[in-house]
């Protein structure tokens, strides 16, 4: 049965159908959407506002795509760490080899 995942945002209810085969929980991604929300809402005074939901969602998207974009460099750095290792570590191999 096709899972339907619920989400609710300024007192409206959303719904989305996640992709099949995934390896993620996809309940676990719409409620850490929803700490962006919470965290970029409590920055403002009025939040019955539409422009405020809109500013809202607006700031949470920019943080979670800053986290995203600091979790990529991260891992880059990881991955290219990684490979020089393996390279050290094939080389080594190479010449104990000959």
């Amino acid at each position: 049965m096709d899972e339907i995942v619920k989400i609710e945002l300024f007192g409206e209810e959303f719904k989305f159908k996640p992709e099949k085969d995934q390896t993620y929980d996809p309940v676990k991604i719409a409620a850490h959407v929803k700490e962006y929300i919470n965290e970029a809402e409590g920055l403002f005074q009025n939040k019955t506002s539409s422009k405020n939901r809109m500013a809202i969602l607006l700031l949470a998207a920019m943080n979670l795509s800053k986290d995203y974009h600091e979790l990529r460099l991260k891992y880059s750095d990881l991955e290219k760490d990684i490979e020089n290792r393996v390279s050290s570590l094939l080389e080594k191999i190479d010449k104990t080899m000959k």
